[in-house]
């Protein structure tokens, strides 16, 4: 039984000292294999790969990958003119020599990230520092980060150089700091309301000019419907009076008697009218008399 144990314990430490000298490097990363705290090899390609058991041999793992790095603060620089900018920016860079960074910067991509960041914040003020905010709007951007570029890779690949390869900077946003582009659109938005003012203005003024006119067109339009109105009518009156004029004369009889209908209906318009006379003694009665006695004949 002892045996068993003692076999099966043997086992167990032969796997686990095996399984220390096998690591696997993957092809996103450098493998660093420390001996003695020095750096004895650094394995670039992935796979399988032996070490001795620690602590005589240890693996490190730094990532090879494109690495971004984003400003990391809102800090205002200044330009050529002596404004205050915030500018956003970003790099693009990659450990190419695993012992030189590690011997120069650090043991991880946060060291680099760090130290990077310093560097290229210093080269980007140096360089806005002769160039006016309208050129970091323009086409001398692309020059401004160039050179900023150029500053930063004589650093880093100069007398103790960081293994590092800078592929990019970009700057994604230059702005005035908040203070002076609160200024800013305070007087942006007083030109605006000044302007709407005016047009209101204006506008207004040019609405009472259009009423104005609509109302004179419409006055003169009534005063010549008007005339049109009463130059048809006393056409009309003139050709009734024509037209009465020639019946009457062709019948005096018939002509008193219609006056006197008209008499008549203008008298009793309405139900409650009253008139007190003589029928027999007063003319006004006389067509109706007349009328009726026409109506009864003596009779044979």
């Amino acid at each position: 039984m002892n045996r068993i144990g003692f076999w099966i314990s043997s086992l167990f430490v032969a796997f686990a000292l095996l399984s220390s000298t096998v690591f696997v490097v993957d092809q996103r990363q450098f493998g660093v294999v420390y001996a003695l705290g020095q750096i004895k090899e650094v394995i670039t390609e992935p796979g399988l790969h032996f070490k001795l058991p620690p602590p005589l041999q240890n693996v490190n793992y730094i990532d090879k990958r494109l690495l971004t790095l984003d400003s990391p603060d809102n800090e205002p620089m200044l330009t050529a003119e002596k404004q205050r900018v915030v500018v956003d920016w970003y790099v693009r860079w990659r450990i190419s020599d695993p012992q030189a960074y590690i011997r120069n910067v650090g043991l991880d991509e946060k060291s680099g990230a760090n130290q990077l960041n310093r560097v290229v914040r210093n080269a980007f003020q140096e360089e806005i520092n002769k160039h006016t905010v309208k050129e970091l709007l323009s086409l001398k951007r692309e020059a401004l980060m160039e050179d900023v570029k150029r500053a930063v890779l004589e650093v880093v690949k100069g007398s103790k150089p960081w293994g590092v390869d800078v592929v990019d900077v970009r700057i994604t946003r230059a702005d005035y700091v908040d203070t002076i582009t609160e200024s800013v659109y305070r007087r942006m938005e007083a030109e605006r309301k000044r302007v709407a003012n005016e047009l209101r203005s204006t506008g207004g003024a040019e609405g009472e000019k259009i009423r104005a006119d609509a109302d004179r067109q419409r006055e003169v339009a009534v005063a010549n419907a008007y005339r049109e109105a009463q130059k048809i009518k006393g056409q009309g009156d003139a050709q009734a009076a024509r037209i009465y004029a020639e019946s009457f004369g062709r019948d005096p009889q018939f002509a008193q008697f219609y006056r006197s209908l008209e008499s008549y209906k203008t008298t009793f318009a309405s139900k409650s009218d009253v008139m007190v006379l003589d029928p027999a003694s007063s003319d006004f009665f006389k067509a109706m008399r007349s009328s009726a006695g026409a109506g009864t004949s003596p009779r044979k």
